[in-house]
């Protein structure tokens, strides 16, 4: 089944590269054990299966991770209890059958013989000897992260590569976040500790969502390069966050079983006190262009410098084209933030279009933490919906903030809905009264952006055929119905592969033509700056292999351009020293 956390038409989630970084080992390696550990506060025998699960976690050091979850009846609070659930554990929960307390995943396997029923859940005793049977498989993949805090504004910074060291059997994988906090005091049925029991590895927050950001790139050979950016709050309700605590913890799952393939963690966390000056793209808004030929991108900008910010250059492109400049002026104090509408960019929608915002320049200077200066994204092509379909959206929390509207191109809503008054899945059926345009508009008031939920739309036979993805306040999409919008049938990604990736010296570029076509191929980098042009020209039909020699370039994250007649792909390498 198709999961509704889907990235499609546009990208909401702020992705960077790092600079020259090898944070991941392409050498092969076996499965790390990613132990989820499903706890409460009212559970007698669930002391022992934290114990269980250090034990495990002391024996594998740096090949075993345990993230302790909050859910569940013994989860509740009662009294002046503090609340350790997250909007993420009951879902969690529930796909892995839970069926008594403690419970635990191992990986998300399904050990038959072990489980509590027909999930993948098992009781304490089963947990060790699963352990061991995933440590002894091989991996197909592996992870590797870092992870940086700005103290003074609570910034997190979570730089993620996953090397794919064969082929997965899945076309996509999903990249998971998690935030864990370690020495928080409460209380704890069972134990001997009463009130103040030390809990560990416990669940905060995933930046990636209720289950992950898809990766796309799956094959032997291919590098997943993604930076995540997030504000920590004071206190996750009313339960303090604090920063010298926090561990960070990812790994990658198969779809749809959401078996886990392998993780990491991060080792250390490198806290900074404070930077001058330090602009962040906070988040991006690239609305689906499926009306027109231009892109409208909208940028929220956050000062998170000491220093007032006063000026600021965007450098921003689509599909590898030319890129755009707009210098930004204003003043805005630390921590104060602004949405920035850049000029509208024109191009040739594709079926994965691909857009690159920067910043940089913060008052003229050299930013201090460039990590959260990018976005890059793509947003998934043409797409015409039929008369009648439903719009959806599924609210976990905040719900009297959440309102939405979709209008015709003359402005004229023909359905909306919110502010809410439950939580849930709220669903409306909806008619488009002509052929056109229309534009559906998502707010969140809260800035929360569902706060974990999600929204949809299906068609009359409740099949879903269009799903959004994560943002803060605002959402827009331009739904096309029974427009005729012309996009050519085109080579995608998947039909080019540049190997080896990462590349010390040489690379190949493969890739079959059907006909004889115009052909250009340029390497960039992640500044947008053209490096070097390895084709310009025609080349007949058949498969080619164009060689790329890195020898003249920097180590460092590179995009290389493939122009094929009017059809680009930008493919990501990583060149190595």
């Amino acid at each position: 089944m198709k999961k509704v956390t889907t990235l499609l038409f546009f990208a909401l989630l702020t992705f960077s590269y790092a600079f020259a970084q090898n944070i991941v080992s392409t050498d092969p390696e076996n499965k790390n054990v990613i132990l989820e550990e499903f706890t409460g506060i009212h559970c007698v025998f669930c002391p022992q299966g934290h114990a269980i699960g250090q034990a495990i976690k002391d024996a594998h050091p740096d090949d075993a991770f345990l993230i302790n979850i909050h859910a569940g009846s013994y989860a509740v609070p009662s009294g002046n209890d503090p609340d350790y659930r997250t909007p993420w554990g009951a879902a969690i929960d529930g796909q892995a059958g839970v069926a008594g307390y403690p419970a635990g995943t191992v990986n998300r396997h399904l050990f038959p013989n072990w489980s509590q029923g027909s999930g993948t859940a098992m009781s304490r005793g089963q947990w060790t000897p699963a352990s061991n049977l995933i440590l002894d498989e091989a991996s197909y993949l592996n992870v590797g992260l870092e992870a940086t805090i700005v103290t003074s504004t609570r910034q997190l910074v979570v730089e993620v590569e996953v090397y794919y060291t064969d082929d997965s059997p899945n076309a996509t994988n999903s990249l998971n976040v998690a935030i864990l906090q370690n020495n928080i005091y409460g209380p704890q049925t069972g134990g001997g500790a009463g009130n103040n029991y030390k809990h560990m590895h416990m669940l905060r927050h995933l930046m990636t969502g209720q289950w992950g950001v898809e990766i796309t790139q799956t094959t032997e050979g291919s590098l997943y390069s993604n930076t995540f950016t997030y504000e920590l709050p004071m206190d996750y309700n009313g339960v303090p966050v604090v920063l010298e605590d926090l561990e960070i913890v990812a790994f990658v799952t198969e779809e749809p079983t959401q078996e886990i393939i392998s993780g990491n963690h991060a080792p250390e966390i490198t806290y900074v006190t404070s930077n001058d000056y330090d602009a962040a793209v906070a988040s991006v808004l690239v609305p689906q262009t499926y009306c027109s030929d231009e892109v409208i991108p909208i940028v929220d900008l956050k000062n998170y410098g000491e220093i007032a910010l006063t000026s600021l250059e965007f450098t921003y492109s689509i599909n590898g084209g030319d890129p755009a400049t707009y210098s930004w002026t204003g003043n805005l104090a630390q921590l104060e933030s602004e949405v920035v509408e850049l000029p509208a960019l024109e191009f040739t929608p594709t079926d994965n279009n691909y857009v690159n915002i920067e910043c940089s320049l913060p008052n003229g200077e050299p930013d201090q933490l460039p990590q959260n200066d990018y976005f890059n994204g793509f947003g998934e092509g043409s797409q015409n919906f039929p008369e009648n379909i439903n719009f959806g959206v599924k609210i976990d929390d905040n719900p009297e903030d959440v309102t939405w509207s979709i209008k015709s191109s003359d402005g004229t809503v023909i359905a909306e809905g919110g502010p809410y008054s439950n939580t849930g899945f709220q669903i409306a059926p909806i008619t488009f009264p002509e052929i056109g345009c229309y534009e559906l508009s998502l707010n969140d008031a809260s800035g929360q952006g569902l706060s974990g939920g999600f929204y949809l739309i299906t068609n009359s036979d409740n099949d879903i055929i269009w799903e959004g993805s994560d943002f803060t306040y605002d959402a827009k999409a331009q739904l096309a119905r029974g427009m005729i919008v012309d996009i050519d049938e085109e080579i995608t990604s998947d039909d080019i592969s540049v190997h080896p990736n990462p590349v010390s010296n040489l690379a190949n570029i493969e890739f079959n033509l059907t006909n004889r076509s115009d052909v250009s191929i340029a390497v960039f980098d992640i500044l947008g700056k053209n490096v070097k042009t390895i084709h310009n020209g025609e080349l007949d039909g058949g498969k080619h292999s164009i060689q790329l020699n890195t020898g003249d370039m920097n180590q460092g994250v590179y995009f290389t351009k493939i122009q094929i007649d009017s059809n680009v792909v930008t493919k990501k390498i990583l060149v190595t020293k």
